[in-house]
């Protein structure tokens, strides 16, 4: 009996504080449905790995080195970029370039929304961050949680862990946080601008074109994007063929689901107390929110920017900037449920839509550059 028990002595308030923190994720997923696929599995690993001598992670028993199945995980999917790239895939195959396409100047957008991530990255080296670390940290502004990954494990950040948490967290906070910043930054006459859309009728051609010129573009502006933007398009390319459809739907749901889950409790591994909780980690949590809601200004204002050389009548309604974070889809809902419910008569979603998807883009170039400059 006592052998049975023995265990609970080797219970820390640090790990009981984690096996709080992967509840309140459970709790989120289950109650609020913020990105259920991912937190509830990050939640119960959070749980899983703090758990007293867990057989889930490497430990070192009586001299001999047991190798846990979550650190295999981890170096087997993470470590070498192989989740993020597969999730990619998925999602490029989920994606529909068409309203891009209409109005390509939409991409404008996306790439103003960025600004965050840039800003951020100098607050956080003048808050005393290795650049490398400062560099992974700003991406989280990019709302895309697999480009986090990639830049953190690229530069092989301390803060992995923290990183992943803040970017996914802030991504399912979406309509809580992006609302409060639209409004503060515009008027009710601007929320209510009205923006005709035209169904323009985008060939099949150009759809198959598209990814391949923007992974050509992006390859040479940005080379360490490649693999990225690569299998991003290499998945709407699936999707556009016209010839693989039992594979865009298996890409978009079976692959982008099964790595969702693996990702979201592999990423655990650096979710232990004593990686975790620290002061370095609230620091991130706040510089997260920091380069989010300025990557949502960014998008706003720069459309203010350009409505200040339009005729009345071809203004920009300035809510669709904010749409340029990648959180695709779910801030393009947000910007057209925020245009219902100041003039139920006006529909931004493809408008929204087309800046979302740039934004994709724009991230993951964005990310790319970062590890040009300072990889």
């Amino acid at each position: 009996m006592e052998a049975l028990f023995s265990n609970i002595f080797n219970i820390e308030w640090q790990q009981i504080v984690m096996w709080i923190i992967g509840g309140v994720l459970i709790l989120l997923a289950i109650k609020k449905d913020m990105e259920p696929a991912l937190l509830l599995p990050m939640g119960f690993g959070a749980i899983l790995v703090n758990l007293p001598m867990s057989g889930a992670v490497t430990q070192v028993i009586d001299g001999i080195k047991e190798i846990g199945v979550i650190d295999i995980l981890f170096d087997s999917g993470i470590s070498n970029e192989l989740f993020p790239l597969l999730l990619f895939i998925g999602i490029g195959a989920m994606i529909d370039f068409g309203p891009l396409l209409a109005n390509p100047k939409l991409m404008l957008f996306g790439a103003a929304a960025q600004m965050g991530i840039f800003i951020t990255l100098i607050f956080a080296t003048l808050l005393g961050f290795p650049i490398k670390d400062a560099a992974s940290i700003a991406i989280i502004g990019a709302a895309d949680g697999p480009t986090s990954i990639f830049v953190a494990n690229y530069f092989q950040s301390n803060y992995l862990g923290p990183i992943i948490v803040a970017a996914y967290s802030y991504m399912a906070l979406v309509p809580i946080i992006q609302p409060p910043v639209v409004r503060m930054l515009t008027t009710r006459k601007e929320r209510c601008i009205r923006m005709k859309y035209k169904d323009v009728k985008i060939s099949k051609r150009t759809r198959i074109m598209f990814p391949i010129i923007v992974t050509i573009i992006a390859g040479i502006i940005s080379p360490r994007s490649v693999a990225l933007i690569g299998f991003l398009m290499f998945g709407n390319l699936i999707r556009e063929c016209g010839v693989l459809n039992s594979l865009s739907e298996t890409a978009q749901n079976a692959l982008a689901n099964l790595v969702t889950l693996l990702l979201g409790i592999t990423v655990a591994a650096r979710m232990t107390a004593d990686a975790f909780l620290n002061t370095k980690t609230l620091m991130i949590l706040a510089l997260g929110l920091f380069a989010f809601v300025f990557d949502t200004a960014g998008g706003v204002l720069f459309a203010k920017l350009i409505n200040l050389f339009l005729k009345s009548d071809k203004k920009i309604n300035p809510m669709i900037g904010a749409a340029g974070i990648s959180a695709f889809p779910m801030s393009a809902r947000v910007i057209h449920k925020m245009g219902l419910k100041e003039d139920n008569q006006n529909f931004l979603l493809m408008h929204a839509v087309g800046v979302n998807v740039s934004g994709q883009i724009a991230s993951v170039i964005a990310g790319g550059m970062i590890m040009n400059y300072f990889g």
